[in-house]
């Protein structure tokens, strides 16, 4: 009696595809947002253009937790790093946030995450 194995078939990348996120494009302008604190200018990437890991991490922590990992990932690890030794009131980070949220077209009440429907 000869015994049978299966085989698993893989998809060629000359098959079509269901989704090509390759050829997908940020539908609004992706500049970045710049400020002045300081005396110095700190260069914002824009919300659309951060990658979504590390908020959906910072996330788990709650508002704040969330608030602090866009700016993270907005400003970069170098220029997080320095612009955490500057004091920051809180009244000063709100302005900051709302103001970023209107330049990355993100309105009252909703996420960066949140979907159109």
């Amino acid at each position: 009696m000869t015994t049978r194995t299966a085989t698993k078939r893989t998809a060629s990348d000359a098959q079509p595809f269901d989704f090509n996120l390759d050829a997908v494009q940020a539908e609004v302008d992706l500049t970045p947002w710049r400020v002045n604190w300081k005396g110095r200018r700190w260069e914002f990437a824009h919300m659309e253009d951060l990658d979504v890991w590390g908020l959906i991490e910072a996330a788990e922590g709650g508002d704040i937790a969330a608030t602090v990992g866009v700016f993270k990932a907005a400003l970069g690890e170098k220029d997080w790093t320095e612009f955490r030794k500057i004091r920051l009131p809180q009244y000063k980070l709100k302005a900051l946030f709302d103001a970023y949220k209107q330049h990355c077209g993100v309105g009252e009440g909703e996420s960066e995450a949140s979907s159109d429907s």
